[in-house]
């Protein structure tokens, strides 16, 4: 198998398409070897016309193995392209997590028809991973996999790699099952074959078996995987049955897509960061969380009014409302990236909630201390004023300690209350903590005016 890396790549590809067009044979020859990866990014590069060349030169088998790796909307152009009987063969050959995946986006009556035009036994298997809901260990789990029985002999459990391990997604482990199909135990393939030909599988086995059901959430999965360094997990059912196994690949997509989702909650932007999403659908879905942010901004400018008459008094105190906005929400946008993480990671139950806050409480008074310094510094410089430095410094030391609080509590009261994690988005927390500074700076002003 070949592998291109980058700089190799596209002067590769160039080749491949003169070949594609004028040399059938050698096509095949130097395509067919390269790793999977790279076929499917070669495919992205070629015109409508050279794709339908590109069909008739392979097989639907060879086809899975290019349509695996390209993402959902090359999947769905390539289906457009192919006839009904062609794309049911190339559904076949995937393995059945990837189909169900790939039908999963399709509408209701497109993936009926294709389920339909598949091999019986496939559907079956498609279908049971389609019933399971989204998001969890059942619904991103293989059925391909090998079980065994303990009564069998390493050498037995050679033979039957042999015969059933091309069409399985991972041999790395090997799961026990008694007689009900419910798992007893795990056997590693480094074990089995340094193991004695005539050594039974219940003297190898390891019956500590760390397994998921098959309705734990996917992140939770990627936890256990990261945790315990496993190639796969096994998914087991309320009886305790072996029904499939989630392999590290697929968690790699999970983090992909969950760290896609964190961000795009972290933006108020959740469904639109996708380069595929439509302008017109990326603007309905980030315009109400604008539009809300807008009236949020309305209250800013309702505080300024409140305060209309101190700043008539002093108009220079205008020119500091930019840098205490912008400091508290910097700062609130800091200890909500940290708390999201913690939360992701699911490392904040271990450290303590409380313990957080005071962390980022402590981190906010420090960062604020050094902050107020340096303007009590420079302002009676430029400006010639000690009271003016005091009163924004105070401030600034106040709006800072306040505002990582700020962001760190409401990730925190959102997980807690399940509510939509939009509500956690850094423009949120930044709007808040304007509104809470703005409030902090008039007041001390206010309290201090008789002294400027």
């Amino acid at each position: 198998m070949v592998r291109l890396n980058n700089d190799e790549a596209d002067r590769f590809h160039l080749h491949l398409h003169d070949l594609l067009l004028n040399h059938y044979d050698l096509f095949r020859n130097e395509f067919l070897v390269l790793h999977p990866t790279d076929k499917a990014e070669f495919f992205s590069t070629l015109k409508q016309q050279e794709r339908q060349i590109f069909y008739r030169t392979l097989t639907s088998e060879e086809m899975a193995e290019v349509f695996q790796g390209l993402d959902i909307l090359d999947q769905k152009n390539m289906l457009i392209d192919l006839d009904q009987r062609y794309a049911s063969e190339i559904l076949n050959h995937l393995y059945a997590d990837d189909a169900a995946d790939f039908l999963a986006e399709l509408d209701d009556t497109e993936a009926l028809t294709l389920l339909k035009t598949m091999n019986l036994d496939d559907a079956k298997d498609v279908k049971e991973l389609m019933a399971y809901p989204p998001k969890t260990a059942g619904a991103i789990m293989t059925k391909e996999f090998i079980s065994l029985t303990s009564t069998h002999t390493a050498q037995e459990v050679i033979e039957q790699l042999r015969m059933e391990g091309p069409e399985a997604e991972t041999i790395y482990y090997l799961y026990v099952v008694n007689q009900a199909d419910q798992l007893v135990g795990v056997v590693s393939l480094r074990d089995l074959i340094t193991a004695q030909s005539n050594e039974l599988v219940e003297n190898l086995m390891s019956q500590r078996v760390v397994s998921v059901d098959s309705s734990t959430n996917q992140e939770e999965v990627a936890q256990i995987i990261k945790k315990y360094d496993f190639l796969a997990a096994p998914v087991i059912n309320s009886d305790g049955i072996l029904v499939g196994i989630v392999t590290v690949d697929d968690i790699i997509d999970v983090l992909e897509d969950e760290a896609t989702e964190d961000l795009g909650d972290f933006t108020a932007a959740r469904g639109a960061t996708d380069i595929h999403v439509s302008s017109f659908k990326a603007a309905q879905l980030r315009a109400p969380w604008i539009v809300l942010l807008m009236f949020f901004g309305l209250i800013t400018a309702g505080v300024i009014d409140q305060f209309e008459e101190t700043l008539s008094q002093i108009v220079l105190l205008a020119a500091f409302i930019p840098l205490l906005m912008g400091s508290a929400g910097n700062a609130g946008t800091q200890s909500l990236a940290v708390v999201v993480r913690g939360l992701a990671l699911g490392t904040l139950e271990k450290k303590g909630l409380v313990r957080t806050l005071l962390r980022e409480f402590q981190t906010g008074m420090m960062i604020g201390i050094i902050c107020a310094l340096a303007l009590l510094l420079i302002i009676p410089i430029f400006y010639k004023s000690w009271i003016l430095a005091i009163i924004v410094g105070i401030s600034i030391f106040c709006s800072l300690s306040v505002a990582t609080v700020i962001g760190a509590i409401v990730p925190l009261i959102i997980n807690k209350l399940k509510l939509d994690p939009a509500f956690a988005s850094g423009p949120f927390i930044t709007t808040v903590n304007d509104i809470l500074g703005l409030l902090i700076y008039f007041t001390i002003a206010t309290s201090l005016l008789e002294f400027l």
